[in-house]
């Protein structure tokens, strides 16, 4: 990006000034925000970028994980999803156990704290055969699964599960709270026009933003740290990512509970409905996480470095404090053509630009020592493995 010394506007200058006293804009200010160009636009990218130092200060976090993606079956057909597969279909394939603790045991060799576990909203609904599948092996749901090798992965390896399973019931959540250090849900867009025909979650039951929103509100009432975020570049209006904002905000304000906010851009793959759609440029991309830094305040936003292998570090001068989930052993199942960067190549970016890069458990550190976010059988192992900051100790970080 071109260097701009021009002044900012009036209007700009007082928005983002209120918003570094710790008022955030209103919609219609984060409204205007999302046409910030020039010299507004960097004005904006230095507003966010203070703000999150002012909260966070100089480290950005990151978790060393294992990507276990235990089913590509879907009864959704997003128009962007390169990840979800059919039976039958070459590649489709549900993840025994075996191969769950293969993949688990080999993170932990190599240093990982997490296992996210990745998988397609209920299947078991759309196809008969896997309903079967299921069935032969006493399992109901593919959430009854999820929940069994959620709690063979932390008994048998000490890695700690994140699930993001897709739509859950309270039922759900209970059934897996006590197997997971933390949850998540997408909730990419709040808006309902994205379901209509010709918009990429026509015929998706689970895309519904009323449903995500209920899970996410099931979450914090049952005191789980949740992982949501928006998807930019899909269809939706700069507008419609701003109200999105304000939805997962408010429902922080509401239960303290949502522990990471991510904005993703929208990958173009040759095998997907939008093949042909423009992917969000730098500029968007930037605007939209100072956008969501000024909105969240205080809360943690993070932007994936594997979907702009050569731009992310201008994410740090926006506003982010956090990279999210990181493997030295797996691929990004979601966005296969993308492979996570190095973790020195992570590190060193960060020290050029200023910050320190360290490791992070999949419960963020807000909520390591806040007994009502952690299981019984989770708190003892995270305990173990967190310093008094709720970070990773420094003698337990993986290498680099």
């Amino acid at each position: 990006m071109p260097l701009v010394r021009q002044a900012p506007s009036l209007h700009i200058r007082q928005v983002l000034a209120r918003a570094l006293e710790g008022e955030p804009p209103a919609p219609e200010e984060a409204h205007g925000l999302m046409a910030a160009e020039g010299a507004d636009l960097y004005a904006l990218l230095e507003a966010a970028s203070a703000l999150r130092d002012r909260y966070k200060g100089r480290v950005v976090t990151y978790s060393r994980k294992v990507f276990i993606p235990l089913t590509n079956l879907c009864r959704d057909v997003c128009a962007y999803c390169t990840f979800v597969k059919q039976p039958g279909e070459a590649g489709a394939h549900t993840m025994t156990p075996d191969e769950v603790l293969a993949v688990a045991r080999a993170g932990r060799l190599l240093g990982c704290k997490e296992a996210l576990f990745s998988l397609g909203d209920k299947p078991e609904l759309k196809y008969p055969s896997y309903r079967r599948w299921l069935q032969e092996r006493g399992y109901a749901t593919t959430l009854e699964y999820l929940r069994d090798m959620c709690a063979l992965v932390l008994r048998r390896t000490g890695l700690l599960p994140h699930a993001n399973p897709g739509l859950m019931t309270e039922a759900d959540i209970v059934m897996l709270r006590p197997y997971n250090a933390s949850m998540g849900i997408m909730l990419e867009n709040v808006s309902p026009r994205l379901l209509r025909p010709g918009m990429p979650h026509h015929r998706c039951p689970d895309k519904v933003p009323a449903r995500r929103l209920e899970t996410m509100e099931a979450a914090g009432r049952q005191r789980v740290a949740f992982t949501t975020g928006i998807l930019i570049g899909i269809g939706e209006t700069p507008q419609e990512r701003v109200d999105s904002l304000f939805a997962i905000r408010e429902l922080h304000r509401r239960y303290g509970h949502i522990q990471e906010v991510i904005v993703q851009n929208f990958r173009a793959k040759p095998d997907i409905a939008m093949w042909d759609r423009p992917e969000p440029g730098l500029e968007d991309m930037l605007r939209t996480i100072a956008v969501a830094r000024l909105v969240l305040q205080d809360m943690n936003v993070q932007a994936p470095p594997n979907l702009a292998p050569r731009e992310y570090r201008w994410y740090l001068r926006a506003g982010i404090n956090d990279w999210g989930g990181v493997s030295p052993v797996t691929q990004d199942f979601i966005n296969p053509e993308a492979p996570w960067p190095k973790l020195r190549e992570l590190r060193d970016v960060c020290r050029e630009e200023g910050f320190e890069l360290r490791e992070r458990l999949p419960v963020y550190p807000e909520y390591v020592h806040r007994p009502e976010f952690l299981p019984d059988g989770v708190r003892e192992r995270v305990q173990a493995l967190a310093d008094a900051t709720g970070l990773v100790r420094r003698e337990l970080e993986g290498p680099y």
